[in-house]
């Protein structure tokens, strides 16, 4: 942690960047949020633990603070490299220091396991020594982490200036991170319908999910736009519930970078990151595996054609769901 601080402080001070975009402490252990410090006093309340799951690339867009440090885990690259590619983010304005990471822990898993009243939490190696209101206990990390910890794509960084604190890397990826996707393709078109009306119709409409997504950056939002004809603030109609989502779905299609913000963020509990998974499992069958983000080149399969490409109607036939 006094590495990172330390780090913030020297570009800070030396004038070699105008603002730290970090994270900052909270008024709950727990609750580490995404902080902008233009002044090297304030650095102090700059906070890294396992609760640091912010996208921090996301708050890079129309960035006036000008030169900017920003921490990136690895996961959140490839929103970076996404971003300059799409001229979101000037990449000359930004100095990417990239840092370890063990793994975020799920406030709601934690809760789940007891953990009530929680005054405090510290890592310690595999474990998380939790201290609260009515006692102490230890869980094991592993069984704490943010879903999108369990279908980590590695620990390398994917752009950077420099790395600092690489001993905090560890895996924790489990498995394949489409078995939740083939459940729901092996189910029949009337149990995927249930499954998504009882998952979506409990979105609130809070826009949670849209304004910490890296790819949603429109200058305007369709749904803002009272013109558009599916401006709306709410969910009216079990339609307008469905639609807001495949539409954003469909938006970010071929820019996902699977980074699992809109998942993580939901007060609701929804799993939204299968929706993307859905696009980016079809787009590897259809033509070939891509990573959105892995360069700042656009090389998207949905921004180019080439002659051996499937055909619409196969895509219809076998990928519709």
């Amino acid at each position: 942690m006094q590495t990172i601080i330390k780090k913030a402080r020297e570009l800070l001070e030396s004038g070699a960047v105008n603002a730290v975009l970090s994270w900052q402490k909270g008024e709950l252990p727990y609750d580490a949020a995404p902080m902008l410090f233009q002044a090297s006093a304030a650095l102090e309340n700059m906070v890294f633990n396992c609760f640091c799951g912010s996208n921090l690339s996301k708050y890079l867009v129309e960035n006036s603070s000008g030169k900017t440090l920003v921490f990136l885990k690895p996961c959140d690259t490839y929103s970076l490299n996404q971003l300059i590619g799409e001229n979101r983010v000037n990449r000359e304005s930004v100095y990417a220091v990239g840092v370890g990471c063990g793994g975020i822990v799920d406030i709601e898993k934690l809760r789940a396991g007891d953990a009530k009243g929680i005054l405090s939490v510290e890592q310690d190696g595999d474990n998380l020594m939790v201290r609260t209101m009515y006692g102490d206990d230890i869980y094991l990390l592993a069984g704490m982490l943010l879903e999108k910890c369990l279908s980590c794509k590695g620990k390398d960084h994917m752009i950077f200036d420099e790395i600092i604190c690489p001993e905090l890397s560890r895996e924790t990826a489990t498995g394949d991170k489409f078995s939740e996707v083939a459940k729901l393709e092996a189910m029949n078109s009337d149990e995927r319908f249930t499954f998504w009306r009882g998952q979506l119709s409990k979105c609130i409409r809070c826009n949670a999910c849209r304004n910490t997504c890296p790819a949603c950056t429109c200058i305007k939002c369709v749904f803002d736009n009272p013109h558009s004809g599916v401006g709306a603030k709410v969910n009216a109609t079990e339609f307008e519930e469905n639609m807001f989502h495949i539409i954003r779905a469909f938006h970010v299609a071929g820019r996902c970078s699977d980074c699992g913000e809109c998942t993580r963020v939901c007060p609701q509990g929804v799993p939204l990151h299968l929706l993307n998974r859905k696009f980016i499992k079809d787009m590897n069958t259809f033509y070939g595996d891509y990573q959105a983000g892995e360069t700042a080149e656009l090389n998207s399969p949905l921004l180019r054609f080439d002659f051996d490409d499937v055909e619409p109607s196969v895509i219809s036939q076998k990928g519709g769901s």
